[in-house]
């Protein structure tokens, strides 16, 4: 590993306002303990329990989304890459909290969420909760997500959510999910 300037990273994080930052594998107890952590600093942050387990919520399915790509992809034998490792940032920009994740994915199993987050970002609050309800009453196939994480995340920000995909190659791309709260 190449020497770190802390001192410069601390900063950074300072500039961009970023309060917790985690990169690596999202097993079920790093979640838990980072959860646990997040809880932690943001009610140092004195701020409405309604913001904090909105943010608290939005950084567990966040996180859960990275991990449970990951099994899919150990489950399909697919280890070209590293899909365990992913990166959660919570940060604050004025009084709003934004939480961000991303991770490795194949292009092809991107397309379903991306359509979704297309869908959701020109839907107002009614609009979200005529959508979460739509969701709940389909049927779930074995195997297959209920598909209200996007939808519940999309509610609770205070802006549609964002996302951003950067190309590694033919088959893979960094996608970059941003909820502001």
């Amino acid at each position: 590993m190449q020497p770190i300037n802390l001192y410069e990273l601390k900063e950074t994080f300072n500039d961009k306002g970023i309060l917790i930052c985690f990169a690596g594998p999202f097993s079920h107890s790093i979640i838990e303990e980072l959860g646990n952590a997040v809880k932690r600093h943001l009610e140092a942050e004195q701020i409405t329990k309604a913001s904090l387990m909105d943010v608290f919520s939005i950084f567990i399915e966040q996180t859960q989304n990275v991990r449970n790509y990951a099994e899919l992809m150990a489950k399909s034998g697919n280890r070209e890459r590293d899909f365990s490792s992913g990166v959660i940032v919570i940060g604050k920009s004025d009084d709003r909290f934004i939480v961000t994740s991303g991770n490795i994915v194949d292009r092809n199993d991107i397309r379903t969420a991306t359509a979704q987050l297309e869908a959701l970002k020109d839907l107002d609050k009614p609009g979200l909760k005529a959508a979460f309800k739509e969701q709940m009453r389909k049927e779930i196939l074995p195997g297959q997500s209920a598909g209200l994480g996007l939808i519940d995340m999309a509610r609770k920000s205070s802006e549609p959510l964002q996302y951003s995909l950067r190309e590694i190659d033919d088959r893979y791309c960094f996608f970059s999910l941003r909820a502001t709260v």
